[in-house]
Order: C-alpha cells, then sequence, then structure tokens
C-alpha cells in the first residue's frame, strides 16, 4: 500500500514509518496539513495516517474537509485524545479507525491490514488462487501447501494484486505501491520484482498484458 502518514511528533512519526516501511509498504510523511494537502494533490494513497493536533490545525475538520470532496481514502486517526466522545467524533467525521497513543506498533499494523482488507471488498484474510492460500492478516502465502518466502517488495506487489482481484495494474500503479516521493525508481524495478514473483509463484500466475500492465492470474 502506499501510506500518508500525517504526524508531527518526529519519535513516534519515525516509528510509525518504520514499521510500515519494514512491511514493504510505501510512505510519505509530513507534519503538516498544508503539506498533506499538496501530497494528497500530488499522488492517489491507498490510507492516510492521520494525527488530530497538528502545527497548522486540527486533524477533524482536514478530514471533514477530505470527506466533503468525496475523498474515500481510508483514514487512521492516531491521537493521545482517548475520551469517548473524541472517538465518536472522529467516526463521524469519517474516520475508519481510531488508535490512542502510545499504541503497540504491531496493533497499528493489524488495524491497517483490516481496514486496506474491507477497502479491497475481501475483508476475510484468506484467499485462495489457484494452488496459492494467501493469508493476508499472517502475510504469508503457501504454494500447494508449502510456505513461499517473499521479501516486503514481493509481498507488497502480491498484496496489490489480491486486493484487486482480476484487474490489470500498470507499471506506474504498482511503483506507487512500492515508493514514496523521496526513493529513486529504476527503469526495470518492476519488471524484476515481477519475475521474481513468478518463480515463487508460478511462471503464469502473473499474466502480462503487453503495453498495459499486469494481471494475477491463474496457476498452471
Amino acid at each position: 500500500m502506499r501510506v500518508l502518514l500525517i504526524e508531527d511528533d518526529t519519535v513516534l512519526g519515525a516509528g510509525v514509518r518504520d514499521q510500515i516501511s519494514a512491511e514493504g509498504h510505501s510512505v510519505d510523511w509530513v507534519t503538516r496539513l498544508d503539506d498533506a494537502r499538496d501530497y494528497l494533490a500530488s499522488a492517489t494513497y491507498d490510507l492516510v495516517l492521520l494525527d488530530l493536533m497538528l502545527p497548522d490545525g486540527r486533524g477533524l475538520p482536514f478530514l471533514r474537509e477530505l470527506r466533503g470532496r468525496g475523498a474515500v481514502t481510508p483514514v487512521i486517526i492516531l491521537t493521545a485524545l482517548d475520551q469517548i466522545s473524541d472517538r465518536i467524533a472522529g467516526l463521524n467525521a469519517g474516520a475508519d479507525d481510531y488508535l490512542v497513543k502510545p499504541f503497540d506498533l504491531s496493533e497499528l499494523s493489524a488495524r491497517l491490514a483490516a481496514v486496506a482488507r474491507r477497502y479491497s471488498g475481501n475483508p476475510n484474510p484468506l484467499v485462495t488462487i489457484g494452488n496459492l492460500e494467501i493469508d493476508l492478516a499472517a502475510r504469508s502465502v503457501r504454494r500447494d501447501g508449502k510456505l513461499v518466502s517473499l521479501t516486503a517488495r514481493e509481498w507488497a506487489l502480491l498484496e496489490a494484486f489480491v486486493q484487486r482481484p482480476n484487474q490489470i495494474l500498470s507499471k506506474a500503479q504498482l511503483e506507487e505501491r512500492l515508493y514514496s516521493f523521496d526513493t529513486d525508481i529504476g527503469s526495470n524495478t518492476i519488471e524484476v520484482h515481477v519475475s521474481r514473483l513468478r518463480k515463487k509463484l508460478g511462471k503464469d500466475m502473473i499474466e502480462t498484458q503487453r503495453g498495459i500492465g499486469y494481471r494475477l492470474g491463474g496457476a498452471s
């Protein structure tokens, strides 16, 4: 996934960024709402992590602004405001989840994955495609019952395909899932990762639509 993190606490922000980056997600981190607006106007995000107390404003009006424009990008609030009334206000403003600081980073990862599954239309973390058994919650995949070892980037690509079943994903879409604004991308990076995935999952599992992109198909 490509995630926009809006958090002005540098220690917490670095921890969250490193946690979800290690899981293969692309993360752009900003500390101000005006920067967040610029980033959202420049790229497509799969999820937003939003603090409620930023140097240039409050997160709830920002969230209402997003929803008022028709944005459906899932949003998880990260905040120290722990009253029931605060949670209700956040959910009523359009948040998909609400996590109170301090929180365990592994819990954040689990909630992030759960929200992503809901928006992909498949809340069940267990997915079977051909001879593959994919557990989105455990971040594991088995081929013919045998565990397949994937790198974080390989898993991120597989997750992108699983979350958009039967859809062709362009090279640009896949690059957005893997890389943030400050990352240099090689011209053949996606091709290399797709090739490695085919070796591990089966050569016919990922179909190439020449000149268009890639689609997760059936195993041979």
